[in-house]
């Protein structure tokens, strides 16, 4: 992972980041019992601005009651306090964009699979903010694994051991010289990329997959949707086809690691006139725009 802090708030302590570690014998490492979430700060000479973080924890706590990993709260509150984080910005002294990945483990170390009364432990580390998808436009893969069903793992819950679908599917997307992977779910309906939601714009209207597509309901996505409709844009949340993905006006992906990127070809086949649309370009400035405002409820400043 490129540029990573050099120190990691661990358990309410910040401490070396190559010093904090989970036994190779705990359910997270054994089983992938672990949770996380990924918020934006972005630099400023006045701090860290911190883009949507209340929601960040909200889902992070979320995450983990979804999975069964009991006592979450408590911890949650005892180690993500926001001075603590603020310490550990300082600690780091960064002076670029960041990506902040909050962590809850289950350290238990233990036989079999369960998922209460375990031992947890919290984390953050900090690195570089950088774009996962090329933001000229990208490529993407429909990929032959299907998205991990609700039925089967929480979608709504970021599951680190889930993540092995995503890798599945993006490794085969870059076999094949694309940039990402397009998930179908188990109906053959469009869910998502590997790690972001995506949008399509058809005669001036935006839709993407709803919550039954087996989607993350990110939290840039709900932010996307918000400034579209705030924009007089017309926002539908349905089951989508992947042949209306080909014959769309624009389509995008979002994330907090993509921001808004452009998608120009899917199964080599080009968007419209294979360049980034007008709305797709708007939706990113407004949404760089509130990432960027000191006033904007969505950001705090640490």
């Amino acid at each position: 992972m490129a540029n990573l802090g050099k120190y990691t708030l661990f358990n309410n302590e910040i401490i070396p980041t190559e010093e904090a570690n989970v036994s190779v014998a705990s359910s997270a490492v054994l089983y992938g019992l672990s949770v996380y979430s990924v918020f934006y700060g972005q630099h400023t000479a006045d701090g860290m601005l911190c883009f949507r973080l209340p929601e960040h924890l909200k889902r992070l706590k979320q995450s983990a009651m979804m999975i069964g990993l009991t006592n979450v709260e408590a911890e949650l509150e005892k180690d993500f306090k926001l001075d603590k984080i603020s310490e550990l910005i300082k600690a780091n002294n960064v002076n670029k964009d960041q990506f902040f990945r909050l962590t809850v483990h289950a350290t238990q170390l233990v036989p079999g699979v369960r998922t209460s009364d375990l031992e947890l432990a919290t984390s953050i580390f900090m690195y570089e903010a950088k774009n996962i998808l090329p933001q000229s436009g990208a490529t993407l893969k429909t990929s032959l694994w299907r998205r991990t069903a609700d039925a089967a793992i929480p979608a709504r819950a970021k599951v680190n051991g889930a993540y092995v679908n995503s890798a599945l599917a993006k490794q085969d997307a870059i076999d094949a010289g694309c940039d990402d992977c397009l998930f179908l779910n188990q109906s053959g309906h469009v869910s998502e990329l590997s790690a972001a939601n995506i949008f399509m714009i058809k005669r001036g209207e935006l839709i993407t997959p709803d919550a039954s597509s087996d989607i993350l309901e990110g939290i840039t996505r709900r932010s996307i949707i918000e400034i579209a409709e705030e924009s007089n844009i017309k926002v539908t949340e349905r089951k989508v086809a992947l042949t209306e993905m080909y014959t769309a006006d624009e389509v995008f992906a979002c994330g907090t690691s993509a921001f808004v990127s452009p998608i120009l070809e899917i199964d080599n086949r080009k968007i419209n006139t294979g360049r980034p649309g007008e709305m797709t370009m708007e939706l990113r400035e407004k949404l760089a725009n509130a990432q960027s405002s000191k006033e904007s409820i969505w950001t705090t400043l640490l």
